[in-house]
């Protein structure tokens, strides 16, 4: 990959954290429109996140983003001038633009072709908007391109100013201020891709703008460095915009350039003109006397009032300003790797471990010290290659409100999207693989969930449906809760509908959890007609299905007429889990410690047959079902005394409860996950596998499947009948 294309794709990442901003601001445009104290700062701040895209797209010829952004800011300007009210409508539009707009950044990082037909009508509401006047300001400044420089036989290398007319020539009115700017480029402005001539057709966009080039600083071709900058700009500018008009076009690279702006009386101009300008090139460079004219930073305040420069001694006394938290941007397959080899550590300081201990030198006062420390220090180190995966949820929440605005467009109901906890973070891998699921279950909030305006006002609520997302740390674990205050889940219907399609008996007897797990039972479907939302007996199953994948359950409770709520518990990471160490006939396994409620040491009296074959066992007056996981796995043929056995209380996702048996616990310990899928497909009953201390391998148990499939297929253990006395 080029260096351009390196640069490229910083942009791009830019991009990312710019939409996630623009996106905020809208949001707080959109929360401040009941109360109407909306800060100024607040569409300033929006303005500038759409310029800042579209002066980076300009650098890399992103035609399409920047036509649309352009006409986008524009509208904004209108918004910030007060010409325009953000009300719910426009608010609305600008919200479909800033989604149109990242499909154009997904586009242009995809080298494909944009979508124009989205951003035609879009751009036609955006000219709706800002009426006859502010549409013709919308139009892109059309820039001549500089004519060539005359060929110079000077060996001084003293060449003529370079001036570009880079303004419009049909201003409607004449310019009210004049501002003299200097630009000096630093080389991290060109390493990084950008060119001054951007900027400049920015300017032009304001008035009357004359560049010209100054030559003075150009060493002897002998001392010339090619990666050192030495020309800077001199720009005279008439426009009736403001100090911070100008500011805002020099804001994307306000770090690589040194801008000064300066508003002079127009009968001082000629003090830049060519002639001046030429003999500063050919007058000695003095650098004492150039220092009075440095330019300050593009941070600095206006000039007006500014405080003089700081000498080289009271800026080597005075503290450091605090700056932005510096980041470095890492391919993600190179934290992949890196995860795994820690993984690797803690296993090996395991095996050290237990090796020491087995020879019984880890008694000496200086090797168990030693240990302790390389023990210490490997979990120190785990966690923190962990927390370069962790992410916080606040990108995929505003993903999930594009999907609420496009799902609520189509379905045709009004709904207020909500959502708390975007600072919560968990792994990005859980975070890619929740997109599906949640985009499932929000469409089926607004589409199943929330009744129409009619029905809720019937009921005496509100017409606008609310649809809630909420992300929270909870027992080492993220719960993430998709609500809504529709009409909650129509149980009869439901039962009837999984009766009609043969899901279940006509006769069956459900409590109200149980009909309400049908909802994931493939083919199931309320949907009497197939629509561009649902009715095609997918999705609920899909998200079973994918949360399952992850490690993690969902629950679903709902009250008629007040709502339903579905909560997704996931781990914190797919890389590490607690788990509980266990022997089941002399082989080692993990029980995530997630799924145990508590563990119980059976006796006679506790446990009873159902049946002709099951076994369960009474539990503050609830019978749970017994699974002897030497049994499940096939570590022994016929089953031991129940008191012989340790039995672990687990909870499936559908609420039910198992007694896993295994003949002792053994550790509680933190546990590194191995895939097994990757090289083995998937094993029945086992989520993954793990390396001891010991170097052995332990399978990591799935409990609800281990606890489905032993019900599904195992025969009646006798000895454990017998033990019981039936």
């Amino acid at each position: 990959m080029s260096s351009l294309d390196d640069i490229k794709q910083m942009f791009f990442l830019e991009c990312d954290e710019l939409l996630e901003a623009l996106n905020d601001g809208l949001a707080d445009i959109e929360a401040s429109m009941p109360t109407g104290a909306l800060d100024p700062e607040v569409i300033n701040a929006v303005f500038r996140t759409v310029h800042s895209i579209k002066g980076g797209a300009a650098s890399f010829g992103l035609e399409a983003i920047v036509r649309f952004s352009h006409c986008f800011e524009t509208v904004l300007d209108q918004m910030r001038a007060g010409k325009l009210p953000p009300d719910a409508e426009n608010i609305r539009i600008l919200q479909r633009c800033a989604d149109h707009l990242a499909d154009l950044v997904a586009a242009g990082r995809a080298d494909q072709a944009p979508d124009t037909a989205t951003s035609e009508p879009l751009v036609a509401q955006l000219n709706g908007l800002i009426g006859d006047e502010g549409r013709a300001s919308a139009e892109p400044v059309q820039v001549p391109e500089p004519e060539p420089e005359p060929e110079s036989d000077d060996d001084d290398l003293s060449f003529p100013p370079l001036a570009i007319p880079l303004g419009p020539e049909d201003l409607a009115a004449p310019a009210q201020m004049l501002y003299r700017i200097d630009v000096t480029a630093s080389a991290e402005l060109f390493a990084t891709g950008h060119e001054p001539v951007h900027l400049f057709r920015e300017l032009a966009g304001l008035g009357d703008l004359t560049v010209r080039a100054d030559t003075a600083g150009l060493p002897d071709l002998e001392t010339l460095v090619p990666e050192t900058p030495y020309l800077r700009w001199r720009l005279e500018l008439a426009t009736d915009s403001g100090e911070e008009d100008i500011r805002e076009v020099f804001e994307f690279v306000d770090t690589l350039a040194t801008v000064n702006i300066e508003q002079v009386e127009p009968e001082t101009s000629a003090t830049i003109g060519p002639a001046s300008a030429s003999e500063a090139a050919s007058a000695p460079r003095n650098p004492s006397a150039e220092s009075e004219n440095t330019p300050l930073p593009l941070t600095a305040a206006k000039q007006s009032g500014a405080a003089p420069p700081k000498t080289a001694a009271a800026e080597a006394s005075a503290p450091a300003a605090k700056g932005p938290k510096s980041t470095v941007r890492v391919d993600l397959d190179l934290v992949d790797s890196l995860i795994n080899i820690v993984g690797e550590l803690v296993i090996n300081q395991s095996v050290l471990t237990q090796s020491f201990s087995e020879a019984n030198v880890a008694n000496r006062a200086d090797i168990g010290s030693s240990l302790d420390e390389y023990k210490s220090l490997a979990l120190q180190i785990q966690e923190s290659v962990m927390s370069l995966r962790a992410q916080s949820v606040k990108q995929l929440f505003q993903r999930m409100a594009r999907i609420v605005r496009e799902t609520s467009e189509v379905a045709g109901k009004s709904v207020q999207f909500d959502t708390e906890g975007e600072d919560t973070e968990i792994d990005k891998t859980v975070i890619e693989r929740l997109i599906e699921p949640l985009t499932h279950i929000l469409r089926n909030a607004i589409d199943h969930g929330l009744e129409t305006a009619e029905s809720r006002l019937a009921a005496g609520k509100s017409e606008t449906g609310t649809v809630c997302l909420s992300a929270s740390h909870r027992s080492g674990r993220v719960l993430i809760e998709v609500s809504d205050d529709g009409a909650g889940i129509d149980r009869k219907r439901v039962f009837e509908i999984a009766a009609s399609k043969g899901l279940i008996a006509q006769d069956a007897q459900l409590s109200e959890a149980e009909i309400d797990r049908l909802l994931f039972l493939p083919g199931f479907s309320t949907k009497a007609a197939v629509s561009d939302l649902s009715g095609r007996g997918v999705g609920m199953d899909v998200v079973q299905s994918a949360i399952r994948k992850l490690g993690g359950r969902v629950a679903i409770t709902s009250a008629p007429g007040r709502g339903t709520t579905f909560s997704i518990s996931l781990p914190l990471t797919l890389a590490v889990l607690d788990g509980m160490v266990v022997d089941v006939a002399g082989q080692t396994m993990v029980v995530p410690i997630t799924a145990v409620l508590e563990t119980i040491r059976p006796t006679r009296d506790d446990v009873h047959m159902m049946g002709s074959t099951a076994q369960v066992i009474k539990v503050r007056d609830t019978l749970v079902p017994i699974v002897d996981l030497g049994l499940a796995f096939g570590y022994r043929s016929c089953g031991l005394t129940v008191t012989e056995l340790v039995l672990l209380l687990i909870e499936t996702e559908q609420g039910e409860r198992w007694a896993l048996a295994v003949d002792r616990i053994i550790d509680q310990r933190q546990v590194v996950i191995k895939s097994l899928e990757g090289n083995y497909g998937h094993v029945p009953g086992v989520a993954a596998a793990t390396i001891l201390g010991d170097g052995k391998i332990a399978l990591i148990i799935d409990p609800e499947e281990t606890a489905q499939m032993a019900e599904r297929d195992l025969p009646a253990p006798a000895p454990l009948l017998t033990a019981i006395g039936e």
